[in-house]
């Protein structure tokens, strides 16, 4: 008994020790950006704990069952073998956690969750945005941790003793069971065990860092096994009074942009531009091209992301949809052939022509399925191109290549079209053909806009250009150096509108959304747009209300004239905040996300 308990100890004690230091090496390769002291890490350390020990008794549970069992039989040895696989097992998903979770985090900015797996459906798009030298050194990693981890739980001195007092000795184990339910859900609250309950700082990187991974993960997929992911913070009637003349769907009396009712339109989704690499931010250098249109054009000023991936994106500025923190609507195709989608209503309204360019794979995040069920009736994608072509970056044909493709289809689709258009170069790794800065994200994003400004002085000269509108809107913006989500200019995005039909320059003040776009776009087409229950025309005068919202996996944005206000989903309480103080912003935040999610699933 003495011994199987010893042994019990020792594995639960290293288990721990095993989350200490990869709370440490997490720290580490992820102090770009981050500063902290030695201070800082001992109380990550500390503050960490709880979800360290839960989950180590997690993991304990199966060396405990089977020391119970082993309590019954003469020779232990089929046991041990079945702790040796246990063993292997274990530190194999727990190197998998550690690395996937210090490799995400740079890019996504949370915790290892569930979101991962959506993004393994398509295991070729998701490994280009990295090497393979950057991929063959964390594959290393996970091996050579593996096994040293599987040596430290092998060299824990196991029972040599067989039990003599079998009865006894299994219902003292028996009673133990308690313990580990308390400890487990962490004491006898009605609340149990969270994520949130490790969080103790204003610095996200340090709460981020006292989150266990495989915690994190396995807590997530329970929000990810069903997609009715419900958000309730109040009464439906409370919910309805906070949400009251927000979202009107009726266009009165917009004040005109265009010149025509029945322009041909192309919508280009700028892959991860955000205003951070604009004039929004004082660049004058990275952008020229976007920085002139923004001036030649009808500038929306105030625009902001609505999601921080292109799938989430598309939706938001397709089918004016909103984002969810933790769930990816193009990716459950039986409710995006319930949303509205712009090449829809143009097509049964207005008789359009309904056109998508995508240089990557158009599978990828059920992204075909999205398209076609919006009404868009012929795709282009990277299957469309040569060899050579569909290889000429990491994620399939690049900027240059496929805006040439945008040129033959402006000019010679027939009228009246709508041409959507995804771009992707872009994105990590950022492997463009041109190096006007040492900086590689700079450089993706000065080569993006070169290609613009390409197209956009070819397509001018054209006789197509007159009768066109040109919208040019990022998917969203990323973290870059100090634009976070503390940060309010990382979510602030350019929307342009530019071509001929554009009746004159323009600023467009109003702070809005990507959401925005359908009924602002079919508000200027005199086209209904009743449907589109979260999207607002910005140039109507129903528009009294302004206000932009950006959810991230773990938190929400708000945004109006005056105010801006981070609000933690986990932590319960507002991390950055800037302007005049408005309290209002958090409700309605939170009711925006209740209202969303009961939408969904009655759709």
């Amino acid at each position: 008994m003495r011994q199987r308990l010893a042994y019990l100890i020792k594995f639960f004690l290293l288990t721990v020790l095993l989350f200490f230091t990869a709370k440490v090496a997490f720290m580490l390769l992820n102090h770009e950006g981050h500063t902290f002291s030695a201070k800082d890490v001992v109380d990550v350390i500390w503050h960490g704990q709880s979800l360290d020990f839960s989950t180590s008794l997690y993991i304990l549970a199966v060396p405990f069952l089977l020391s119970i069992v082993s309590l019954w039989l003469k020779d232990s040895k089929w046991i041990f073998r079945i702790l040796r696989v246990f063993y292997a097992i274990i530190a194999t998903l727990m190197m998998l956690a550690f690395v996937a979770d210090t490799s995400l985090y740079p890019f996504w900015g949370f915790k290892l969750d569930a979101t991962c797996l959506q993004y393994l459906e398509t295991p070729v798009e998701a490994r280009a945005s990295v090497s393979g030298l950057y991929l063959t050194i964390r594959i290393l990693a996970i091996i050579i941790g593996a096994i040293i981890i599987y040596r430290l739980y092998a060299a824990i001195p196991q029972w040599n003793k067989a039990a003599t007092h079998r009865s006894s000795a299994t219902f003292a184990n028996l009673l133990l069971i308690p313990l580990f339910v308390i400890g487990i859900r962490g004491g006898l609250d009605e609340s149990t065990t969270n994520i949130g309950q490790v969080y103790y700082s204003q610095n996200q990187f340090l709460n981020h860092s006292a989150v266990n991974p495989v915690f994190s993960f396995v807590a997530s997929l329970e929000k990810t096994a069903s997609v009715n992911i419900v958000y309730e913070y109040m009464t439906d009637a409370e919910c309805n009074q906070v949400l009251e003349g927000l979202f009107d769907t009726q266009s009165v009396e917009s004040d005109t942009l265009l010149t025509t009712q029945a322009p041909n339109i192309i919508i280009i989704l700028m892959e991860g531009c955000g205003g951070e690499f604009t004039e929004i931010a004082g660049r004058t250098d990275v952008t020229p091209h976007l920085n002139r249109l923004m001036k030649e054009g009808i500038f929306f000023s105030n625009c902001y992301a609505n999601s921080w991936r292109t799938d989430r994106g598309t939706v938001c500025a397709l089918s004016g949809y909103p984002s969810f923190p933790t769930m990816s609507v193009m990716k459950i195709s039986s409710k995006t052939r319930a949303l509205p989608n712009i090449a829809m209503s143009l097509r049964e309204q207005r008789h359009y022509n309904t056109h998508y360019l995508y240089g990557g794979d158009i599978n990828f995040t059920n992204m075909r399925g999205y398209l076609i069920a919006g009404g868009f009736e012929h795709l282009i994608s990277k299957d469309d191109y040569s060899s050579e072509e569909q290889n000429s970056s990491k994620w399939g044909v690049r900027d240059d290549i496929t805006f040439q493709t945008l040129y033959g289809m402006a000019t010679t689709a027939r009228e009246p079209f709508l041409i959507g258009f995804s771009t992707l170069s872009s994105h990590q790794p950022w492997d463009v053909p041109i190096h006007q800065f040492d900086d590689e994200v700079l450089n993706a994003f000065y080569y993006l806009d070169q290609c613009i400004g390409k197209f956009i002085n070819q397509f001018r000269k054209t006789k197509a250009w007159q009768n066109t509108l040109v919208i040019l809107l990022p998917d969203h913006g990323i973290p870059y150096q100090e634009f976070d989500e503390s940060n309010p200019l990382k979510n602030h995005i350019p929307m342009i509108w530019t071509g001929g039909a554009v009746r004159q320059p323009r600023v467009v003040e109003q702070v809005c959304n990507q959401t925005d776009l359908p009924a602002t776009l079919l508000g200027q087409l005199g086209v209904s747009h009743g449907e589109y229950t979260f999207s607002r025309d910005v140039m109507s005068k129903t528009y009294t209300q302004p206000f932009a919202i950006y959810t991230h996996d773990d938190s929400f944005s708000l945004y109006d004239s005056v105010s801006f206000v981070n609000y933690d989903l986990i932590g319960e309480r507002i991390v950055a905040s800037q302007g005049r103080k408005n309290p209002r912003l958090v409700e309605r935040g939170k009711a925006i996300l209740q209202a969303a999610s009961k939408d969904l699933n009655e759709r």
